[in-house]
């Protein structure tokens, strides 16, 4: 008599779930079959890993459901079946991963330019919200009410930023000498 697979983990070792007879016949099914099986299928993928892993995961499955795969004509068939159908899954991934890859196009980004490094370098060493300010306006295109309104503070606080950084920036640009203790493209 032919029984639904359980639903929930077995509890105890394997010849407690499945009885010492079921137990016994998986093991000499699974060594009889597993390099055999393991060599049809590298055949077709090409990678005797992924073949042992698909492999596994049959038998795995088959383990799992052995009481009603046991009672088939040819379980081996289901087993094989189960490992070919996962290959081709695998397969089915791995082309759309691939066309996935083909379809983004490489970008191509120059490093940055000798200006921009200098640069990067003398905002570092501006105030944290001086830089922020003249990030935002600069380079973000914010009005002074939007930074105003995205740091909570009045707008005369953020002309009052941004002045500051520009005459900070101005010193630090015209005299290189204060760069050099910066390290890491102005990351101190």
């Amino acid at each position: 008599m032919l029984t639904e697979p359980r639903t929930e983990p077995p509890t105890g070792d394997a010849d407690d779930a499945l009885g010492a007879d079921a137990a016994i016949d998986f093991d000499g099914f699974y060594y009889a079959h597993f390099r055999p099986l393991t060599v049809q299928l590298c055949a077709y993928v090409g990678d005797l890993q992924q073949a042992e892993e698909l492999v596994q995961e049959a038998f795995c499955r088959a383990y799992a459901r052995w009481r009603r795969v046991s009672g088939y004509d040819d379980p081996l068939a289901w087993v094989r079946r189960v490992a070919w159908n996962l290959a081709t899954s695998r397969f089915r991934k791995l082309r759309t991963i691939a066309a996935h890859a083909r379809r983004q196009r490489p970008v191509h980004v120059d490093g940055p330019s000798p200006d921009r490094v200098v640069l990067t370098a003398a905002l570092s060493l501006l105030p944290e919200r001086h830089r922020r300010a003249v990030v935002l306006h600069h380079l973000a295109d914010l009005t002074v009410a939007e930074i105003a309104r995205q740091e909570g503070v009045a707008e005369g606080t953020v002309k009052s930023w941004l002045h500051r950084g520009r005459v900070a920036l101005a010193q630090t640009l015209a005299d290189p000498a204060e760069l050099r203790g910066t390290t890491n493209g102005g990351v101190r």
